[in-house]
């Protein structure tokens, strides 16, 4: 079973453009820099929401990426994008 991290943001629709450009550098960030980074998935919800969902091999590897924070240009670049959290959880895929 793998870590899932479930992130339910907001953007601005002005941003709406900005934060899909801004993926593709996004995932390559992560695929270099965090250990463990298996594949993420962003869903377009209603009223400007979005919700990503990051696969990570461990909970140890998620916590060591959550620390890191925006410490690249490309994750950067997306989390500039995001207007407000909405909630942030994290969970266990079943098998």
């Amino acid at each position: 079973m793998s870590t899932v991290e479930l992130t339910r943001f907001r953007v601005l629709p002005a941003n709406t453009a900005e934060l899909l450009e801004a993926r593709a550098d996004m995932l390559k960030d992560f695929e270099a820099d965090r250990a463990g980074f298996l594949g993420a998935r962003l869903v377009q919800l209603p009223d400007n929401e979005w919700l990503d969902i990051v696969d990570w091999a461990t909970p140890e590897d998620f916590a060591a990426s959550r620390e890191k924070g925006a410490n690249l240009p490309g994750i950067a670049r997306f989390f500039a994008a995001i207007d407000s959290l909405v909630v942030a959880e994290e969970g266990v895929s079943a098998p």
